[in-house]
């Protein structure tokens, strides 16, 4: 398996004045991202809008940018959704079109099983031999991928490398990591540090458009046994961590990246942009943090 490293971060995704795609800028956060910390790319995951992005743009994003990173960063492209047969064809796209890794997110609205989940998951592992990372958040899709599951899968196929565990149970996270089977990554980055002394590897981070090297700094910090400055620096962050969560992920950061000079346009619909009291409260905080 590759390294994938310990900061991941997830995407936004930029469009232009007609809510195209805009490749250039994307490229241009890709290059930012690098430059701040981040270790691999996760293109399009929800928080690129992925439910928004058809196939080809997924594509076309992760041509892009991993040929603009390569040698620097790895990509990830988030291939997953709650078809399996597409899943499959997106699976394999992305080993055609130059990602290191992909994402399969647990599927959402239909509810499978313990059983549905392990198969649905099983197929897609086996169209690819990129390493796989797993998306586990149960608050998005209704469905809890349970640690005794993600073991029948890595005993089961080859290339299961690591699971975004987002479900907010430390008990859950625990238990995973214990099993020593995949990498544990934070689905969320306020606990990230705590996910961390759990025994995870890194985050998938939204925080990391805006602090990444502090955010690299505080598990540096922890890796290296120096407790008191990652907590230091985890409680320093936490006002960002929760204020990007305001409203829908990703309506704060890509509204603040847009405040910090980046051309990322709009959302599609149905998200949309914030309300102003929200939007006061985000400038303020990223004021604070001497973002603007």
């Amino acid at each position: 398996m590759r390294d994938f490293g310990s900061l991941i971060t997830a995407m936004i995704t930029p469009f232009d004045e007609d809510m195209r795609l805009s490749v250039p800028e994307a490229v241009r956060i890709a290059e930012h991202l690098v430059e701040t910390g981040t270790d691999t790319i996760l293109v399009a995951g929800t928080t690129g809008e992925s439910p928004v992005l058809d196939n080809d743009e997924r594509i076309a994003l992760c041509r892009a940018i991993a040929h603009a990173v390569a040698g620097r960063a790895r990509v990830i492209l988030g291939t997953g959704s709650n078809d399996t047969v597409s899943t499959m064809f997106m699976t394999t796209a992305a080993e055609e079109n130059g990602a290191d890794g992909v994402m399969l997110v647990t599927p959402y609205y239909n509810k499978p099983p313990q059983s549905g989940l392990r198969a649905h998951f099983e197929r897609a592992c086996q169209t690819t031999n990129l390493p796989v990372m797993l998306y586990n958040v149960p608050s998005r899709t209704g469905v809890n991928l349970l640690p005794k599951t993600v073991k029948q899968l890595a005993d089961s196929v080859e290339n299961l490398w690591a699971v975004k565990e987002a479900s907010g149970d430390l008990d859950q996270a625990t238990e995973l990591a214990t099993l020593g089977c995949v990498e544990v990554y934070s689905g969320d980055d306020s606990k990230t540090l705590p996910m961390l002394a759990t025994g995870a590897k890194g985050v998938v981070s939204v925080a990391s458009h805006l602090v990444g090297s502090k955010i690299k700094r505080m598990m540096t910090a922890f890796f290296s046994q120096n407790n008191e400055e990652a907590c230091q620096l985890h409680q320093e962050l936490m006002p960002i961590f929760k204020g990007l969560f305001i409203t829908a992920n990703p309506i704060p950061v890509k509204t603040a990246m847009s405040w910090m000079g980046f051309d990322v346009g709009g959302f599609r619909m149905p998200l949309y942009c914030m309300e102003s009291e929200e939007a006061d409260i985000l400038r303020e905080l990223l004021e604070r943090f001497e973002l603007l």
